[in-house]
This record gives structure tokens, C-alpha cells and sequence, in this order.
């Protein structure tokens, strides 16, 4: 199995008619506490476009989420309740979004082919910051510009970084240089930081973020095909299958990164790049602004999709595949390894087939919705909420079900999520008041 993964598992697991249908995802929910069926979601209206339709209100929730060290946010009305406002259409598989955090409002959105987008006061702006297509790489499904994130010091510094495959189909992590508006970057300002050989075409995991330590963070596959057959997720030897963390602060064309001392030894032989291992596709990963928890959505095989948790600072972590597919066990024995096991799994018949995972919500249009963990399915629409139970466990929910393959979600600096589709459209998380 080389490429296309998404499409092959929409096509074996739910069929394209489940994918601009409510039907069967009505009728799929979350493992656990989640409600019979899910509220479809309404598509909230801007001003200038037709009046929007009343919303369904969300699933009750059951228990109480611990206690978290924010307070909840009074700056709206309690009785709101979740909706999706198309802010954007008409990009071309839209893979990321993300701010600059330098103050300007402005939000950037990677397209597959090699774009990044620029979103400025609720307009797509037509002049690309950023177009790579000359040297991205995106004839298999899950190739292309995949990511964008932008240094600590950048409003100084102007600095920010991309992940992309190039034209051979391997991984590259580069640097550009952005003009002092924040409109356009220079394609000719790039140096590499980091190029890994990919040895198919999917499972390129694709992310890079900065962590609340200035650090930079790499969202790494485990090489392609089916099975890991190469068993590289757990070769620390190779960076295929693993969360990487470099430090790029002083980054340059001489000096591409370097090791920060804090990372975790893990043993002779081992990359010193490794932050944690045992992953099969991280698709998308992200930390709470709050906590400086870190949460790892990892793409599984063919009956798991899994949802994985790190503390703050604390790299090391083994997340078990190839020898499990989220709890169950998959192929291998690890003897006397320390595995991590995921805070949460659903299975493909309970909700679809490919995890897309999202952010801790922070912000303050939805306080009911405050420290909750919001993430999607690419197939079946569905987004749920994850939160922690305060024993130890976890308790997931169905937020509400769309139409939409939900290629990625995005935080803005005030915190508030959007929604991508990859069809081209951008959904922001709002509220709206209860009918």
C-alpha cells in the first residue's frame, strides 16, 4: 500500500457516500460515554452572508472534568452553544493553519500543492506568503506542503519554518525569511534544517510546532506502506516513526540545528533528534497553552486510531506501534520495553478511519468547551471532545458530525480553533446563541 491512504480507507471502510451524507455517521459514536447519535453541526453565518440556521444543541455532558488551572472565561454568555463559520473557501487542500503570534491577526493556511495562504479581516488574500510549488512534491495523497510554524522571536526576527516533501518524495524541514509586513516570504531565503529519505509515499506525518521551551517539534511517520516493514518506529536509529525536537534558535545554512541538552538518552546508537517514539502517522499534534501538555494523534492501521498524551516536559515515551495498534496488541513482542499507552482509541466501525487531531480549547467564545480537548475523524466527519475525568481517565464525546474530511484543525493567538476542510473551505468554532 504506497500513497493514498486516506483515499483507500474512505473508500474500503465507509464508501464516498458517507462523506456528503449524515446517514451513517448519525449513527456512529464515540467509545465510551458518547450519546446515541451526534448533533449535526450548523455552519454559523457571517454578517454579509444569509442568517444562519438554528443550531442543535450539543451532547449533555456526563461527570465532571478535573479541575484545570484556568478559570473559565465570563467574557460571553453561558447559554451559547458550538457552531462552524465558514471563514474561507476556495483553497486548494488546505493541510494547516496557524498564526504568527506577533500581534497582527493575520492567519496563514498551507495548500498541499505548495501554497501558504495569507487570511486577513475575513478575506482570503490573493497574493500567496509563501509559493513553494516548484519544489514540493505532491503526487501521492499525503505528500505536499504539510505544515508551517513560525520561531518564538518572529517578530524580530522575521523568521519561520515549513515541512514539505519534495519532488523525490522525502521529508524536508526548511527556513524562510518573511518581509516586515507578514504578507509575503522570500522563496529564495530558504535553507534546509533537516532532510529525511522517505521510502514511500505515505505516513509522512508532516507537522512541526514550537513548544512553550522555544523548542521546535517534528511530526515524523513511520515511512510508508502498511505494517511498518521496516520496522522503523522502533529503530532509534532512524528518525522514521518518532517526535523529533531540535533546537533552531541560532539556526543558519552552516549550522541547520542543534541537540537540546534536555532531550531523553536513549541508549548507544540512538538520535539524539528523538523526543518519543513508537508512532505510525502522527497526524497532527499540539500543546496546551495552559498546561504545556503535549497531545499526539497517531493515524493506526486497520482497526484503531488512537489519541496519546505527554506531560509537560517529559520526553522519552515509547507509544508501542508496531507492537500495538492503539490498546490492542498488533505484531511483535516487546519484551521488557516500557510502552505508553494512549489516553484513547475508538475503532473504525465506532467513528470512522483516520484521526485528525486538534487542540485543548482555550479560548473564550465557548466556555463551556474550556479545557477540553477537540479533535476529528478525516473520514466520517464526526468531532468530538476529550476530557479528563479526574481519576485517571477520560471521557469522550461527540461535539458534533459534518460532512466535511477534516484534513487538519487550527489555533489562532486568541486561541479560538478553526475547522479545515480539504475540499478548500475553513470553518471557525463559534457560538451562537440557544434557540
Amino acid at each position: 500500500m504506497r500513497g493514498n491512504e486516506w483515499n483507500d480507507r474512505i473508500n474500503r471502510r465507509i464508501g464516498i457516500s458517507m462523506l456528503v451524507g449524515a446517514a451513517l455517521v448519525l449513527q456512529a459514536c464515540a467509545a465510551g460515554s458518547a450519546p446515541p447519535s451526534a448533533p449535526t453541526a450548523v455552519v454559523a453565518t457571517a454578517p454579509t452572508m444569509p442568517t444562519a440556521l438554528p443550531p442543535t444543541a450539543p451532547p449533555t455532558a456526563t461527570g465532571s472534568p478535573a479541575a484545570t488551572t484556568e478559570a473559565a472565561p465570563t467574557a460571553a454568555p453561558p447559554d451559547l452553544q458550538p457552531a462552524l463559520q465558514m471563514i474561507a473557501n476556495g483553497l486548494v487542500k488546505p493541510t494547516y493553519l496557524t498564526h504568527s503570534g506577533d500581534g497582527s491577526g493575520l492567519l496563514y493556511i498551507t495548500e498541499q500543492p505548495g501554497r501558504v495562504r495569507v487570511w486577513r479581516d475575513g478575506e482570503l488574500l490573493p497574493t500567496p506568503f509563501l509559493d513553494l510549488t516548484d519544489r514540493v512534491g505532491d503526487r501521492g495523497n499525503e505528500q505536499g506542503l504539510l505544515s508551517i510554524a513560525f520561531s518564538p522571536d518572529y517578530a524580530q526576527s522575521r523568521r519561520l519554518f515549513v515541512n514539505y516533501t519534495d519532488t523525490r518524495g522525502d521529508t524536508v524541514v526548511s527556513g524562510f525569511i518573511a518581509s516586515a509586513d507578514g504578507l509575503t516570504a522570500d522563496p529564495a531565503s530558504e535553507w534546509v534544517v533537516m532532510r529525511i529519505e522517505q521510502p514511500y509515499s505515505n505516513h509522512n506525518g508532516g507537522q512541526i510546532k514550537f513548544g512553550p521551551d522555544g523548542m521546535l517539534y517534528i511530526g515524523m511517520g513511520d515511512g510508508g506502506a502498511a505494517g511498518d516493514p521496516q520496522n522503523f518506529a522502533q529503530n532509534m536509529r532512524s528518525l522514521l516513526g518518532k517526535m523529533l525536537r531540535i533546537d533552531v534558535s541560532q539556526s543558519s545554512a552552516t549550522q541547520p540545528y542543534r541537540i537540546p541538552a534536555d532531550n531523553p538518552d536513549l541508549g548507544d546508537g540512538a538520535r539524539p533528534e528523538i523526543w518519543a517514539s513508537g508512532l505510525r502517522n502522527p497526524w497532527r499534534f499540539s500543546f496546551d497553552r495552559v498546561t504545556g501538555d503535549l497531545f499526539i494523534a497517531d493515524v493506526g492501521q486497520n482497526a484503531f486510531e488512537e489519541i496519546n498524551f505527554q506531560p509537560a516536559n517529559q520526553g522519552g515515551q515509547n507509544y508501542g506501534w508496531k507492537f500495538r495498534e492503539g490498546f490492542a496488541p498488533y505484531a511483535g513482542d516487546p519484551g521488557p520495553l516500557t510502552l505508553t499507552d494512549p489516553i484513547h482509541q475508538y475503532a473504525h466501525h465506532e467513528g470512522g478511519c483516520s484521526v485528525t487531531g486538534g487542540y485543548v480549547y482555550r479560548g473564550s467564545a465557548l466556555p463551556s468547551l474550556v479545557g477540553a480537548y477537540i479533535y476529528g475523524d478525516f473520514c466520517s466527519g464526526l468531532i468530538w471532545t476529550l476530557r479528563p475525568n479526574g481519576d485517571g481517565r477520560w471521557r469522550n464525546e461527540v461535539l458534533f458530525s459534518t460532512p466535511y474530511n477534516i484534513s487538519s484543525f487550527g489555533e489562532d493567538e486568541a486561541g479560538e480553533l478553526y475547522v479545515l476542510d480539504r475540499n478548500g473551505a475553513v470553518y471557525k468554532l463559534v457560538g451562537v446563541p440557544s434557540s
